[in-house]
């Protein structure tokens, strides 16, 4: 009897964290739990049905460990004591069959989803897919939009309802773009070039973010992900083309420099290249002009 106190008290613990979870779930914007986006929907959706057929086996399992405890605990006197009982063909055959059956459901779904949620598989769309260059910097984020001569660093406007192709490099150590409410996080690496597709259904202002440590400034590493209806981006688009700062090779350099809790900027694009040369540069033998 000395034991039970204790194991109430470990019971009334977990449920407390199980419920303080829940509260926190469901009065916060967990943002891959309230996506905006249609490729967020698919991957919330597949989070949820991957965690449910888990938990047919994580909780019968957590109780029975519990009920086993208990059961067979040393002041229990009634409990039949076999010594020499090792198989059952029932309990094997559950503990076996049911995990396996479980298992081979989310095998098949997580198989159709990984190729239905291929970040290189192009959004279908009526309108024409917005193409955005998203370069990692130490420790910022630069995205040039290419069709449109210009770009920003920490800060990526984009039209609603619209398909966002990203092209993603990084020029400094390995990071990971991601926009929780939108999808998921794709790895940027020096010398080579990862892409993107996302969508965002509704306007509104969503956070970007590294998702890799990155050294000092990872921190800081964030930028502001905004969704404007079509006739806001053309004013922003507008503005932003004639802005007096201008972004070519040699003040992309300078911009290249090490530097954290960059403010956002807008620049016009002197060099409609660049995102190649940034690549290119890696690719380029040790020592070769």
């Amino acid at each position: 009897m000395r034991h039970k106190p204790k194991l109430l008290l470990l019971a009334g613990l977990l449920l407390s964290v199980a419920i303080a979870a829940l509260l926190y779930v469901f009065t916060h914007d967990v943002a891959v739990l309230n996506p905006a986006g249609e490729i967020g929907h698919k991957q919330h959706r597949l989070l949820l049905v991957s965690s449910y057929l888990m938990l047919l086996i994580v909780i019968p399992t957590v109780i029975l460990t519990f009920c086993i405890s208990w059961k067979y605990r040393e002041s229990n006197h009634k409990t039949t004591y076999r010594p020499n009982w090792d198989f059952s063909l029932l309990a094997e055959s559950i503990w076996w069959t049911i995990p396996f059956v479980l298992m081979a459901i989310l095998g098949v779904i997580t198989w159709r989803a990984c190729h239905e949620l291929d970040p290189f598989k192009p959004i279908v769309s009526d309108k024409k897919p917005l193409t955005i260059q998203a370069v990692a910097l130490k420790w910022k984020w630069l995205f040039i939009y290419p069709d449109l001569g210009i770009a920003t660093v920490n800060y990526l406007p984009f039209p609603e309802k619209t398909p966002l192709h990203f092209e993603i490099t990084s020029d400094g150590p390995m990071n990971s773009f991601w926009i929780p409410k939108l999808g998921g996080q794709i790895y940027a690496m020096a010398g080579m070039k990862s892409e993107l597709n996302l969508i965002a259904n509704q306007e509104g202002s969503y956070r970007g973010c590294s998702a890799n440590l990155s050294g000092e400034g990872f921190s800081g590493m964030v930028f502001t992900a905004e969704s404007l209806s079509e006739g806001n981006f053309d004013n922003w688009t507008r503005t932003a083309m004639i802005s007096t700062n201008r972004l070519n090779l040699q003040s992309y350099n300078e911009l290249a420099e090490p530097s954290q809790y960059n403010e956002q900027a807008v620049y016009r694009l002197g060099d409609g290249g660049l995102f190649d040369q940034i690549i290119m540069k890696y690719m380029t033998p040790q020592g070769t002009p």
